[in-house]
């Protein structure tokens, strides 16, 4: 006699609410799905559901990006990531932070989905691409005109770090290739960046490791944290010897407030003697592989942008730093970023940057 297995079935809550005049009754329905129903969910195809659902996706190379308000968010396959929460999941997780479902609500919006005609993607094998710089171009005229002059970072501050081969052209699309170091002086992150004004391109290179992100190690006892290296860059050209000097003494042709002022005398002289990172998006993981490398840093910075997702890390990574006892402080551009204020600041406007206490 042949036993035939019946399917495992799961059973799940899902709560409905009525109200007849001043009675509010709560009936409980339960929706079963089997282990196949749930797999089909969970594997659903993440960019197909979007559509169908009439949002717009944009294609990017084997993956598409959508975007959560200003945040992008990469889709491959049924696999989702929130580039700036540092989060992600399948299918059914996505339904459920986006739109609010339980677990569920979720599987029953996607079973559902385009008419009973769901779209599933074949499983995913995490690709693990050895690290690699990109070919270097024998020229660097490209970067050195985009970030001299349509970024506007100090000539100085730039030429030190090609000197020290953490800046170069790369020769297929002329990025300018931001180069991070570990401590026995390997290269293990690279982060390019279009040259090309119409083109926003940035990303990192395929095996990069975040720990390693673009940085510059000092002698002293401060780092500063920011999201970008040209962030990073533009902070550093705004706290030159030479202007701090000037400004002290009242000898700058630009009028720096008194606000700036005070953020200056905190970097001291020389910038090179501080410690910088910069984390290629709002994750820490740098800044403690940096505290870990530099056991003689006792003061962090944290520069992130001046925008929700910015501000939110800020305060995310100072409350983790406040638990370890140490010190910090959150500097704050007055605009976007640091570089929006490198540039307007060479306009002539006074207003460079605010704190958050």
């Amino acid at each position: 006699m042949i036993r035939e297995e019946l399917p495992t079935i799961r059973y799940y809550s899902r709560k409905e609410k009525y109200i007849k005049t001043k009675e509010v009754i709560t009936i409980s329905t339960y929706i079963h799905f089997t282990k196949e129903q749930r797999k089909q969910a969970r594997r659903t195809d993440l960019a197909n559901f979007l559509i169908s659902q009439g949002e717009k996706v944009k294609k990017s190379g084997s993956e598409y990006e959508w975007l959560d308000g200003s945040q992008k968010v990469t889709i491959r396959g049924h696999l989702w990531y929130h580039q700036y929460e540092q989060k992600g999941g399948d299918a059914v997780d996505f339904v459920r932070r986006f739109y609010n479902k339980d677990y569920a609500e979720a599987v029953e919006m996607l079973l559902n989905n385009c008419d009973g005609q769901i779209i599933t993607s074949p499983p995913i094998e995490k690709e693990h691409k050895p690290f690699g710089l990109p070919p270097r171009n024998d020229r660097m005229s490209r970067v050195f005109s985009y970030l001299l002059l349509t970024r506007g970072i100090d000539k100085d501050v730039l030429f030190e770090f090609v000197r020290n081969k953490m800046i170069y052209e790369s020769a297929d699309y002329h990025n300018a290739v931001f180069v991070g170091y570990d401590s026995n002086g390997k290269p293990r992150h690279a982060h390019k960046r279009g040259t090309v004004t119409s083109n926003s391109y940035k990303g990192n290179v395929a095996g990069s490791q975040p720990e390693f992100s673009f940085h510059w190690h000092g002698t002293s006892d401060k780092i500063f944290l920011f999201e970008a290296p040209i962030d990073m860059l533009s902070f550093i050209s705004m706290q030159k010897a030479k202007d701090l000097l000037k400004v002290l003494t009242g000898e700058d042709e630009l009028k720096y407030n008194k606000t700036f002022e005070r953020k200056l005398a905190v970097v001291a002289c020389r910038w090179e003697e501080h410690s910088y990172a910069a984390s290629c998006s709002v994750s820490d993981r740098v800044l403690f592989q940096c505290l870990k490398d530099n056991p003689n840093i006792k003061n962090v910075f944290l520069c992130f942008d001046n925008d929700e997702a910015g501000q939110t890390a800020n305060k995310r990574i100072a409350n983790k730093l406040n638990k370890m006892n140490i010190q910090n402080e959150i500097l704050v551009p007055n605009l976007k970023d640091w570089n929006e204020d490198l540039t307007f600041s060479e306009k002539g406007d006074e207003r460079i940057c605010h704190q958050v206490l």
